[in-house]
């Protein structure tokens, strides 16, 4: 399926079939639905009896080869966490995408009985890569095309990014990659200069509401505060419709998040050992993620007199914005920056956030 507010990118891309390029790089905001707008595409490009606008029929051989994960044309390319969490996704495991190869082995872990057990890349390696060789020089199954849905491009490591550079220069007849990435800043430019660009539309924000409301009574959790829930999640999530309807989904968010956003409001009393201690096991990408919209919106403050991400919070922000010199702010958000940019590393997580709080909490001090 694609959703309302992609209608228009459907439309467009449409128009690429009498001269269709070996590789498409779909790109743009966070949870807008890039992956599955790009599943949809090669469901419509496999279909055997696509419909006049160029959406799957549903009926056909490859489209129920498709939706049961086996259709021998298709590969998804993702790193091992991923394929993971999406076991029954179509065209994840079982269906020879290599996200999954036994030999990458990315580390160790435990399990209950005590055994060690591997620990999933968040990378995509050049195996992975290296194993669609063999699916470009086969021919296609069903005298098709034989579609390659990579996502996110910007987990390639070095390696694999130049292996799948040579892939793209010299592209296999019959053969097209769809690439999908929310940091396209990320990719090398090689790679995204042998690739058709394509940025994908963001949702205006009446369409995201309706869509996220729909979603909120088709769940049956709507109330008298479901409103005011999913407009503080929407702006949360910058406007990202999936995101915010993750976020209202997912209690533990709701509480880590509740326990960070009182960490940052309480500026000189901010607890970096306590924050240490709760968030070491959260995800570093969303906390991160937190801080960075906290500041922004501390900044906007600053200058704009205007939040963004946190319209919930706007008396602690403005406290905050009053106790915090604009430079030290501007400063300590280039750090976090610099962290966003290793966030994926296996790096103590505790020890980053307590030398981020503290840091933070530094800032309020000075005053």
């Amino acid at each position: 399926m694609i959703y309302p507010w992609q209608s228009d990118d459907w439309n467009r891309v449409q128009a690429l079939r009498a001269n269709w390029p070996h590789a498409l790089l779909f790109h743009g905001l966070a949870g807008t639905g890039k992956v599955d707008f790009a599943r949809h595409l090669a469901n419509g490009l496999l279909c055997e009896a696509p419909l006049t606008d160029g959406q799957p029929c549903g009926h056909c051989a490859a489209c129920a080869w498709l939706a049961q994960g086996n259709h021998p044309d298709f590969r998804v390319v993702c790193p091992e966490a991923l394929a993971a969490e999406n076991p029954g996704a179509p065209g994840s495991g079982g269906s020879g995408e290599g996200a999954s190869d036994a030999g990458d082995a990315g580390g160790a872990g435990g399990d209950k009985d005590g055994k060690k057990t591997k620990t999933l890349s968040k990378e995509i390696k050049i195996e992975q890569i290296r194993s669609l060789l063999d699916f470009c020089s086969l021919g296609s199954h069903r005298g098709g095309l034989r579609v390659v849905l990579l996502h996110p491009a910007e987990a390639l490591n070095v390696a694999a990014a130049n292996a799948l550079l040579k892939t793209l220069e010299e592209p296999a007849p019959g053969v097209c990659f769809l690439l999908v990435t929310q940091r396209i800043d990320r990719l090398l430019p090689t790679v995204i200069s042998r690739c058709r660009q394509w940025p994908l539309t963001t949702p205006d924000a009446p369409s995201a509401s309706a869509w996220l409301a729909d979603q909120i009574a088709q769940a049956g959790t709507g109330g008298a505060d479901a409103a005011k829930s999913a407009a503080q999640a929407l702006a949360e999530a910058g406007g990202a419709p999936l995101l915010a309807l993750s976020i209202l989904r997912d209690p533990e968010h709701a509480a880590l998040r509740r326990f960070t956003l009182t960490q940052l409001a309480a500026g000189v009393g901010c607890d970096a050992f306590a924050c240490g201690e709760t968030l070491q096991k959260a995800p570093v990408p969303l906390v991160l993620g937190w801080i960075q919209r906290w500041l922004y919106d501390v900044i906007a403050l600053q200058g704009a007199g205007r939040a963004r991400y946190f319209p919930d919070a706007g008396k602690a922000l403005e406290r905050c914005a009053g106790a915090v010199d604009p430079v030290a702010l501007a400063a300590f958000w280039r750090t976090v920056v610099s962290q966003r940019a290793i966030e994926q590393h296996p790096l103590n997580t505790r020890l980053v956030f307590e030398s981020l709080f503290a840091h933070y909490r530094a800032l309020f001090e000075a005053e």
